[in-house]
């Protein structure tokens, strides 16, 4: 345990140094801390318990549907499902709280997956001719093996139940065989130019299937592209059957009596085989196609990608199959056919198919297979049909699978929040939940899970495209959704030709959510929208039919340029409390109408309801805030958002400026441009902006919030819903580009898209015939373009130009360079409600309002409140600039507050009350406030420490002596994405997420590094959108579309986390086999006596040619083996070590031996030549 002191400078003595307040000049070095000399110092032991060994970075697990799919696999006995990716990812899922993800390491595509039934093992398939067997016996699967191929392409795979051979068709054609257990390639290899007729003269084309015969395991069905289907037998090494049809196949299936199969079709068709007749199908049938008169061929549809053909015992065998339907429904969607006798059921999809597989009772294919699921892959989703009823529903599906169903635009996480909340949330979601699922019980139900050690309560929070929120049940690593808020019921439904004045901001998506605010504690909830709305949420158990109030508030900033000083070199700020806030044309509106014809002016961009609106129980509208159009000008988008249920007060801001809202009695406490809250001691000293020749005012330059822009005028464009988007590069730009670069921007070819950059402006003065059209949009706020949506922006990669982030905010605030290249905007960029000392000369708290700018500003705004509770509700809240002044370098990002001894400082809350339960409004209405002040103290001094940090630096002030104590200047050449101030181990520390990758955590208040891991470099600003920290050492980000991937930095979860996780695999007996009778023994063929490894080992069929395939040794050998080390299936275990071992000895040896037989040739070579060279001279010739 460390101590450190912390000196207090008492007020009198640092009056003559009046910058003293803003910043440190000693304070350069990084994280090591400083005080101002003289003077009589205080002195206050603080003691971090917080040292490094706390803290390290791992994964814990990741959440929803796995993206880009693209392979799936069952195992019938254990239950459990795998899902491959084009990532080279895989998800394995068992039951609830089962689901495991891990990751090819080269990130090639999942071909094919195959379980080792009841093994606990699974081989998959790569894109670059790899196969892999993966050991699930351990919590965190490991590569035991991998075999490379180097000469042919990989197409199929296939592995008999209980069998330890692989089949393995190839793109030319070839069939090869592994050996699974030392995953080395047998010399047995079926070679397509014996399989096909000798008079073929074309290529049967790739193999497409691969499958024993159920009747004879000795018999293998290989099927080509080309419509060729050979039966081989495998004792004999020669093709039994040739059957050949004009269409392609796609996929073929066996009846359980190995005595037909079917093949699905390019054409849409299904063609019946009978082994009995192979000249010609047994039945041929085009499902979907239109019927012909007779003789004449049934019209062709598309192909059939799959067939499953699967029998009962007691009804019509099941045909199930994907794709088929008629060209002429060009618009119909994706569909799964249905065929059970005569009925014919046709479930359509909401996205493409990617693979299906039917569920059944037994694992062995020679027995009636009695299906009762269908499992369907969706590009987007995975549902589970129920066969077993007529009407064929869905299970619910309890996998957090929906994260993307509307695009995730943001997110909140919250660890330790009161545990009631997720039981109130969910019994108000549960009865909002969908209808008509199936009965019965997920069918995939394997793996074990228990909850652990730590179950804490967690609760995360997205935002969507579509204007939903959605809480979910984070809790001991799981997800689960609770409750999900629509907030787009509060508007007016668009009709087809309105909304002109929302398009002009964005073109899709008008009520994606940018912002999230919540409250657990007083359960207060507001978001803010990309249309420029902020609306705030109180939480009820009980329905509500009510009008939803709105206001309208008018944000202008009329803009100057700007003369910046060195930041260290700040002028004094005068105290500025005793003069009045005016704002030039800023106010607020409640009913504001614009005349047609005119331009747009106090509109908002959307409609609130006017009509009363049912709310059922749960979050419902207290207050809509909408900022309107200006002079023809579309409102700017809302860039920080504070709530504080204590003071009933919200604020917002921009890039224009802030406003402040009394949400209690509905009204309008503040709206005011950034420059004005400077008032007459603004640092940034606004000045007329002298004329620039050779120079054109860019209007294209704009800034927006970064989710949703769009500039039509550059050529390269990456879609941010779906794919990742720019990477950051390191290099010089132009001097006009480097002003509006901003650490959080996504700076892609200059244009700012950053809530804390400034927006871009030329140094060109217009003619007195522009100024009229150009000054409504105020220099360096050009005129928007339209935007795409928060959901799906757009972000237009450089071609020719880079980008340099470095020194990038000693040049933009340098006074050496001309004001003719300096920004005028700065943004509003973060917001903090805090009962804390507004002045200097405060001795006791109050409520303020910090407020961080874009310039690395920070201001604090004097709250003055009615003293009286039952005054709150008629007395007005006075709201003032206080004059007080902090600053950093980069724009800010976060506020935290710490009491004189160590402790982290909640805002002040309400206890939450139902604001509709009839019992508690008949009595008197009290509102329960905990404040938390700071520990009271006989000494003259400072009595709180406040927490800044920005995107390059993190700072902590004493108050109220506004003396910077420590300084820590986290980066140089990067900037930081994330900052949180969160509780672990019940200390504070600062935790940071850089751009370069680098995870940082810091002490507090001391700020000494206690951990830096470069952990994840920013190649998606979808990440840098939604990483967010939270207590006990746990974080998260959207790591695709489609997935929530957590991590923890708590050394303690590390250890953990194992006990965590759910078990892969569990001892389960196989199912005997069913009693074939004794004529099904005698005449059902010969497959019981088949031995596949005498057939393919190496004393029979010899060795592989060592130039086909590559055997890689495995990194998880050894854990696998352990994993496994008990009962009979240990012994087996170590045989099979054993086997590897001597596979391995011998391999060795084999290597030697070639090398000594290449070097004997080699010696009989030149023996031989020299022995020709001399055999006909003499032996006086030599």
């Amino acid at each position: 345990m460390k101590k450190f002191n912390f000196r207090k400078v008492l007020d009198g003595l640092t009056a003559s140094s009046p910058g003293s307040g803003s910043s440190s000049g000693s304070n350069s070095g990084g994280g090591s801390g400083s005080v101002h000399p003289g003077g009589t110092v205080l002195r206050e032991e603080i003691q971090e318990t917080l040292t490094s060994e706390y803290f390290h970075i791992c994964k814990t697990v990741r959440h929803g549907f796995p993206y880009q799919p693209t392979a799936l696999a069952f195992d019938p006995v254990q239950k459990t499902l795998a899902i491959g990716t084009r990532t080279g990812a895989i998800r394995i899922l068992g039951r609830p709280g089962v689901d495991c993800y891990c990751q090819h390491e080269s990130g090639a595509a999942v071909l094919q997956l195959q379980f080792l039934i009841n093994e606990g093992a699974l081989v998959s398939a790569s894109s670059d001719d790899t196969l892999h067997l993966w050991n699930l016996r351990q919590k965190r699967p490991a590569i035991l093996h991998s075999l490379k191929f180097n000469r042919e392409r990989i197409t199929y795979c296939h592995l008999p139940f209980q069998s330890k051979w692989l089949y393995v068709g190839t793109e030319r054609g070839n069939t090869h065989i592994v050996n699974i257990e030392s995953f080395i390639l047998s010399g047995y290899v079926i070679m397509w130019n014996k399989a096909i007729e000798l008079s073929t003269k074309t290529h049967p084309g790739p193999v497409v299937h691969l499958s024993d015969s159920p009747r004879d395991e000795g018999k293998l069905l290989i099927g080509y592209e080309n419509g060729t289907v050979v039966f081989w037998d495998l004792k004999s090494k020669r093709a039994e059957l040739r059957l050949y049809y004009d269409e392609a196949i796609h996929s073929i299936d066996w009846h359980h009596e190995g005595k037909q199969f079917m093949c699905s079709h390019s054409d849409g068709s299904l063609t019946l085989w009978n082994l009995k007749s192979p000249s010609r199908p047994f039945q041929t049938t085009i499902p979907h196609g239109k019927s012909q008169k007779e003789g004449r061929k049934s019209e062709s549809c598309k192909p059939i990608l799959k067939v499953e053909y699967k029998t009962c015992r007691n009804s019509e065998p099941f045909i199930i199959f994907s794709g088929g339907l008629s060209y002429d429904k060009a618009c119909r969607r994706p569909s799964l056919t249905i065929m059970h006798g005569k009925a014919i059921t046709v479930l359509e999809m909401d996205h493409p198919i990617v693979e299906f597989l039917t569920l059944c009772e037994t694992p062995y294919p020679n027995e009636f297979q009695e299906p009762y699921a269908v499992v369907v892959l969706l590009e987007k989703d995975l549902i589970v049909v129920d066969l077993t009823q007529s009407n064929f529903p869905i299970f619910e599906n309890p996998y957090p699978m929906d994260i993307h169903e509307s695009p995730v635009t943001c997110t909140a996480y919250f660890a330790d929040c009161p545990p009631d909340l997720i039981l109130v949330l969910y019994s108000i979601g549960v009865k909002h939940k969908k209808q008509g699922y199936s009965n019965k019980e997920w069918p995939i139900t394997g793996g074990a899970w228990n909850l652990g050690t730590q179950t804490y309560p967690e609760i995360i929070i997205t935002g969507h495209a579509d204007g939903s929120i959605k809480f979910w049940d984070a809790s001991a690593i799981t997800l689960q959704m609770l409750y999900k808020l629509k907030t787009s019921k509060v508007f007016e439904k668009q009709k087809v030709g309105e909304g002109k004045q929302t398009c002009e901001i964005v073109e899709e998506d008008p009520y994606a959510i940018q912002m999230i605010y919540w409250c657990p504690e007083s359960r207060i909830f507001c978001v803010s929208g990309v249309s420029a709305y902020v609306i705030i949420y109180k939480f009820s158990r009980h329905e509500i039919t009510a009008e939803i109030v709105s206001l309208e508030v008018r944000l202008q900033y009329d803009v100057e340029d700007i003369i910046t000083p060195e930041p260290e070199t700040s002028p004094p700020f005068p105290d500025l409390s005793s003069q009045l806030p005016s704002s030039r044309s800023l106010s607020g509106s409640t009913n504001t109408v614009a005349s047609e014809g005119v331009a747009k002016d106090s509109i908002p961009c959307l409609n609130v309801k006017t009509r009363p609106v049912r709310m059922p129980p749960g979050y419902q509208a207290e207050l809509v805030i909408q900022l309107v159009w200006m002079d023809g000008e579309p409102p700017q988008q809302i860039t920080s958002l504070a709530v504080s249920s204590a003071y009933g007060i919200v604020a917002f801001g921009n890039c224009n400026g802030l406003a402040v809202v009394d949400f209690i009695q509905k009204t309008v406490l503040l709206s005011m441009g950034t420059i004005d809250l400077y008032r007459s001691s603004d640092l940034y000293q606004r000045q007329p902006r002298s004329p620039r020749k050779n120079k054109q005012f860019i209007a294209d330059n704009f800034c927006m919030r970064g989710l949703s822009n769009f500039y039509p005028d550059l050529t390269k464009r990456i879609r941010t819903s779906y794919q990742s988007l720019t990477e950051l590069n390191d290099s010089p730009v132009p001097l006009e580009l480097e002003r509006c670069k901003s650490p959080t921007s996504d700076h892609v070819n200059g244009h700012c898209t950053s809530p804390t950059s400034q927006s871009c402006s030329s140094g060109k003065r217009l003619s007195n015939a522009d100024v009229s059209k150009v000054n409504r949009w105020g220099p360096g706020k050009p005129p928007f373009r339209k935007a795409q949506s928060a959901a799906c922006m757009e972000i237009s990669l450089p071609v020719t130009t880079e980008e340099s982030r470095e020194n990038l905010y000693n040049r933009s605030r340098s006074s050496s360079i001309s004001s003719i290249d300096k920004d005028s905007k700065e943004a509003i960029t973060a917001l903090y409600f805090m009962e804390s000392f507004a002045r200097k000369n405060d001795s006791t708290v109050s409520p303020c309002l910090f407020v961080g700018t874009s310039l690395g500003m920070v201001l604090i705004i004097s709250l003055n409140l009615p003293s009286a509770d039952e005054q709150r509700f008629t007395e007005p809240v006075m709201v003032l600039p206080s004059g007080t002044f902090l600053s950093l370098k980069g724009p800010v990002l976060t506020f935290s507050c710490m009491d004189r001894t160590g402790g982290l400082m909640h805002p002040p809350y309400e206890v939450w009350k139902d604001p509709n339960n009839i019992d508690e409004n008949e009595k008197s209405w009290r509102r329960k406030l905990v404040m938390n002040f700071p520990s009271p103290s006989q000494e003259i001094g400072d009595h709180q420490y406040t927490i800044i940090c920005s995107e390059k630096q993190a700072k902590v002030f004493s108050l109220p002596s506004q003396t910077c104590l420590y300084v820590h200047n986290i980066t140089e050449t990067s900037f930081i994405l994330r900052a949180d101030v969160v509780v672990m181990c019940n200390s504070a520390c600062l935790a940071c997420f850089c751009a370069n990758g680098h995870i940082m955590i810091m002490s507090l208040p001391s700020l000494r590094p206690m951990l830096d891991v470069n952990y994840l470099p920013l190649t998606d600003m979808r990440i840098a959108r939604t990483f967010c920290f939270t207590n006990e050492g746990q974080a998260l980000y959207l790591v695709s579309p489609t997935e929530i991937q957590r991590l923890t930095y708590s050394q303690e979860m590390c250890d953990n986390l194992q006990d965590m996780l759910g078990d892969l695999f569990t001892p389960i007996e196989t199912p005997e086999a069913q009693n074939r009778g004794f004529l099904k023994g005698l005449f059902g063929g010969s497959g019981q006596t088949f031995d596949r490894e005498e057939l393919f080992g190496e004393a029979s069929a010899g060795k592989a040619s060592r130039s086909l395939a590559q055997h890689i040794p495995g990194p998880g050998g050894i854990e696998g083996m352990k994993g496994a080390a008990g009962g009979v299936m240990g012994e087996l275990t170590r045989a099979r070590i054993a086997l590897d071992e001597r596979g391995q000895r011998l391999g060795e040896l084999e290597e030697k031996t070639a090398g000594m037989m290449t070097s004997a040739e080699a010696f009989s070579k030149h023996a031989h030549e020299l022995m020709l060279k001399y055999k006909d001279k003499k032996w006086y010739q030599f």
